[in-house]
């Protein structure tokens, strides 16, 4: 039978562990609570702009003749070399939140490795970045830090030097891979390949009947060069703002089970001593009575 005092000290160290799980778990909610309400505000923006830059794009693929020869639209068949971003968190305690994202990466790597394809990983976020480290995996650049706290500008800067190196052909594809926010129990995996943007579902007919954009033939091309650049990098920065959101959850839920966890611990581990109570006493009772017995 173990002993009282042992049990008792398991008991106020999982105890303490409850107090601190459920601690984490109220921040992480206090948090969640502002990341969702930006993360559902951004994603109305990105969408809208993922929108506008594929409805410019697809009408000059269907009005020019040629189609549309910018390089930022067009499919490369047989690419050479591709970056990799990926978003993880820079904090621990968040259940399979950066284990998904990592499987993701890994499954990417080993499908262009297989095509022999050169890849240029680049990672944002401490946990994901310490895990291919550890695995000697080489990495092109690093940041910690900004998944965390997700800032536009340190976000337009990270993903600038993909942008020049598509435009300028040193790259042929660039993929964003993150876990995002659906809602507050579930996480939702993205792989988004952000360059070259897809056109190839674009409706002609469609397109021209339902369109409310009305732009001179000659300022198109102009607009779209414009919006390639801030379409990038809103993606960019909305990958950190959907990321962090997702974060936060994935924790509060991850606090929560062990929350209950060290609770159901804590209620067993009082049968065990309540077990081993009345076992000693049992005992004492049997010493006494011995005792009396053989004395007389």
């Amino acid at each position: 039978m173990a002993n009282l005092k042992d049990i008792q000290r398991q008991i106020k160290s999982v105890s303490n562990t409850q107090k601190t799980t459920r601690a984490m778990k109220l921040v992480s909610t206090a948090k969640l609570r502002r990341a969702e309400e930006l993360a559902k505000r951004s994603r109305l923006y990105a969408q809208k702009m993922n929108q506008v830059i594929a409805e410019i794009a697809g009408r000059i693929k269907c009005s020019k003749v040629g189609g549309l020869d910018n390089r930022c639209f067009t499919t490369i068949e047989n690419p050479k070399m591709v970056d990799i971003v990926f978003v993880t968190a820079d904090k621990g305690l968040c259940g399979g939140f950066n284990i998904q994202t990592i499987k993701a990466v890994n499954k990417l790597l080993k499908e262009y490795k297989a095509k022999n394809v050169k890849v240029r990983l680049r990672g944002i976020g401490k946990k994901g970045i310490e895990f291919f480290n550890y695995n000697e995996v080489e990495m092109f650049d690093t940041v910690v830090g900004l998944s965390s706290k997700p800032d536009k500008e340190k976000s337009d800067d990270f993903i600038l030097t993909s942008i020049a190196d598509y435009r300028d052909g040193k790259i042929d594809a660039l993929h964003i891979v993150y876990n995002g926010y659906k809602n507050m129990i579930t996480q939702e995996l993205h792989v988004n390949t952000i360059l070259p943007v897809d056109t190839a579902s674009f409706d002609c007919e469609k397109a021209q009947s339902s369109s409310m954009l009305e732009l001179e033939a000659e300022d198109e091309e102009k607009m779209l060069d414009s919006l390639v650049g801030k379409y990038i990098n809103y993606n960019m920065y909305y990958s950190l703002i959907d990321s962090v959101a997702a974060e936060h959850s994935a924790r509060m839920q991850a606090m929560d089970t062990a929350t209950n966890n060290a609770k159901e611990m804590v209620k067993n581990l009082n049968v065990e001593f309540n077990k081993a109570r009345q076992a000693a006493i049992t005992t004492e009772l049997i010493e006494i009575i011995s005792g009396v017995e053989s004395m007389k």
